[in-house]
């Protein structure tokens, strides 16, 4: 067959070689290339910013757990009929107390609205 009509041509001849020499590598080869670029990509990371990042990850993990833990005692708590109808009247009982000690006259309306005004002007500004 003529060389112009070969299928093999000489870009895909490098192709090949390229191909038969990566095989050619054995495993510990290869391990030790990609350590090593894991190595290199490691020197060039800040490690002085990483508490920053471990503290910010502590939190978001124990607000999750914390979540997890009060969906459970909640989902829990829903299982039993009575008990949600309990804390409901609780509450109810609790907000009507709080009002009647506090809402009941205009000197106490008052005092109310200045410690509302107190707290916005400590954590607002």
């Amino acid at each position: 067959m003529p060389e112009f009509m070969s299928d093999n041509t000489p870009e895909s001849n490098q192709d090949s070689a390229s191909d038969t020499n990566s095989e050619n590598k054995s495993f510990s080869e290869k391990s030790s290339d990609v350590m090593g670029k894991i190595n290199e990509s490691l020197g060039k990371v800040d490690w002085t910013q990483m508490g920053k990042y471990g503290k910010a990850a502590g939190i978001i993990a124990v607000v999750v757990l914390a979540q997890i833990i009060i969906k459970v005692i909640i989902d829990t708590i829903n299982f039993f009929p009575i008990i949600p109808g309990l804390l409901e009247l609780l509450g109810v009982i609790v907000v009507s107390q709080w009002s009647w000690q506090n809402l009941r006259t205009n000197e106490n309306r008052e005092a109310v609205l200045d410690k509302l005004e107190n707290l916005k002007k400590t954590y607002l500004g």
